[in-house]
């Protein structure tokens, strides 16, 4: 039995690139990435939840979704990463 490379794993799990079932999984995936990176950064700064959304001016439900992998649009994730001393670098490819 041959061994698969990582690009056939996820080509077989979900589908070729450039199909809507990968473009879902990588947006989860990246949404997943950011909720784990806040999550650490506000535990590492010893807050909670409560908190951090009072830092931002949201409730708690929110960091929870957020730290939860959910979408978060950009506003909210500049104002996230500023309450917890994060930078945000965007760069062209």
């Amino acid at each position: 039995m041959k061994a698969k490379s990582a690009k056939e794993l996820l080509n077989d799990r979900y589908g070729e690139r450039g199909t809507e079932q990968r473009q879902q999984f990588r947006e989860e995936a990246f949404s997943y990435y950011f909720g784990e990176i806040i999550k650490n950064r506000r535990k590492e700064l010893k807050l909670s939840q409560s908190e951090l959304a009072e830092r931002i001016g949201k409730q708690r439900p929110y960091i929870s979704r957020i730290e939860n992998g959910e979408d978060i649009r950009i506003s909210n994730l500049a104002l996230v990463a500023n309450a917890l001393d994060l930078s945000i670098e965007v760069t062209a490819k």
